[in-house]
């Protein structure tokens, strides 16, 4: 096959292509496949569009050896990602077997009122993302248990989901041990600490409604589970396992070591190797039924921990519902959202060798007028990179260094940058079914991104509220037009 000689810049129309195709695919699979998308179908478009776009980009010049390597790249920043995906399945089926979150769900069950039960799942989930910086690790420890409290109570999943989602994102967003909030003001231009604070003007009003609302629905809500429900599942777990306040020492101990600011991987293969110890001492009936063999203590505790970890795994209770909340699929369960991310980096290489995504990137510029028109631009440019590129780094990342320039140019300090690149990039990430946020919290709570998506208001809430904060011109920080560019600047007092 001949390669075109030179390469050519390409159009507005070229480079919107392949995302014209891929709403298409995507939504055919909705229609046909429903909420299956995830076990095939939604990769499969994911790969076709990709297709496309590399038919497009060889048009334009860009030779296969350039797009491979745009791949690779792509994929080796998921990297990190995928490894934290394997330890994540790991971690809830040892800590399922350990009776850490069969112990979560029996005391929740024990002291949480249903009426406000979604109030506490955000603020349990923020307080704990908070303190630990990490979201994905929020969701998959606490977030698996309140999944569990509020299916025994018969609340819809999208909510319970999206009430943890919201918690646990807020958290993130605001702690200085999070690394979207180290990187944020690493792009702009500004240090952490200033980054924070200024996200205070955003960040509480937006997580000050997403708890209203959530307060409101919980004494709204008609709640089918009886006393009688709630009492047979505690039962049901009691019955199972060996329920102990002292198990609170293994999500304490990774909680400890996260803030502690060891790398998720080893914190989280300590969680994993945490609830394997505490299953061989605390459980010994559990992981006789888990192993499903005869022989040696060492033999079936070796059988058990290896099928928690890497497989699904069914524990028989009395109780057909608790059954259900006690089942795991270890490492295995991760595949098909492995599957999708890495269609979804192939997709967004693609997509970045061809220069398609700067060119969108650039129209999307030309509307800049203002204040609001640059923070939406910048809003708009951070969901497009999370739709496309399907991460949430380089939502931050790739726009962080687009703007940077502009802001400065037209005078707002970088904080209002940072800021931006937040309110959109880090939150909006969970909101795609393909981004790595997305399809991550989708598979580790049980819930489809569409199912929780309406429901996750902190996330929903914070790109607009960015908007609104900036079209009423309230503390947006600029500096002295009087200073040069060159020189230092001098910054003008915010305006309320």
């Amino acid at each position: 096959m001949n390669h075109p000689e030179e390469k050519k810049d390409p159009t507005l129309f070229q480079s919107s292509l392949p995302l014209v195709f891929l709403i298409l695919f995507l939504y055919l699979n909705v229609r046909f496949f429903g909420t299956d998308t995830l076990s095939g179908a939604n990769q499969m478009a994911l790969l076709l569009a990709a297709s496309i776009a590399g038919l497009v980009a060889f048009h334009t010049g860009i030779r296969w050896k350039e797009m491979e390597a745009s791949i690779v790249r792509s994929i080796s920043s998921a990297m990190p990602a995928i490894l934290i995906l394997f330890l994540i399945g790991a971690l809830a089926g040892t800590w399922m077997i350990s009776g850490v979150v069969p112990m979560l769900i029996y005391y929740g069950l024990e002291i949480l009122n249903p009426r406000i039960f979604l109030f506490a799942a955000i603020f349990i989930s923020a307080l704990v993302s908070l303190a630990t910086g990490s979201s994905w690790s929020t969701i998959a420890t606490i977030g698996i248990a309140l999944m569990g409290i509020g299916r025994t109570l018969h609340i819809h999943d999208g909510l319970v989901a999206g009430a943890i989602i919201s918690g646990a994102y807020f958290g993130d967003k605001m702690s200085p041990l999070s690394d979207t909030t180290n990187l944020a003001p690493a792009m702009a231009g500004t240090d952490i600490f200033t980054h924070i604070r200024y996200m205070v003007i955003t960040t509480w009003p937006s997580i000050t409604l997403a708890m209203v609302a959530f307060l409101i629905i919980g004494f709204t809500l008609h709640y089918p589970a009886s006393h009688t429900d709630v009492a047979d599942v505690m039962a049901a777990l009691k019955d199972t396992f060996y329920i102990s306040p002292v198990l609170l020492v293994v999500p304490v101990v990774l909680i400890y070591i996260i803030v502690k600011k060891v790398p998720p991987v080893p914190a989280l293969l300590t969680g994993v190797l945490l609830g394997v110890l505490f299953a061989l001492i605390f459980q010994p009936q559990v992981i006789r039924q888990v192993a499903a063999t005869g022989g040696s203590y060492a033999k079936i505790a070796w059988i058990a921990s290896m099928k928690a970890m890497f497989g699904p795994v069914d524990i028989p209770t009395n109780s057909p519902i608790v059954t259900h909340l006690l089942a795991t699929r270890g490492m295995a369960g991760m595949l098909n959202t492995i599957w999708l991310i890495l269609s979804a980096m192939i997709f967004g290489g693609v997509m970045e060798s061809g220069n398609f995504l700067i060119r969108i990137s650039k129209s999307i510029l030309s509307f800049v007028r203002n204040t609001t028109s640059l923070v939406t631009s910048t809003v708009v440019t951070c969901i497009f990179f999370n739709i496309t590129a399907s991460d949430q780094y380089i939502s931050i990342v790739v726009p962080g260094r687009m703007f940077a320039k502009t802001y400065r140019e037209k005078g707002y300090k970088p904080e209002l940058l940072s800021r931006t690149l937040e309110d959109a990039g880090t939150v909006t990430s969970v909101l795609i079914p393909w981004n790595t946020g997305g399809a991550t919290q989708s598979t580790v709570l049980g819930v489809p991104t569409l199912t929780y998506l309406p429901f996750a208001f902190f996330n929903l809430i914070s790109p607009f509220m960015s908007i609104f904060i900036a079209a009423i011109n309230y503390k947006i920080r600029r500096f002295d037009p009087s200073e040069t560019k060159s020189g230092k600047k001098k910054e003008i007092p915010a305006r309320n």
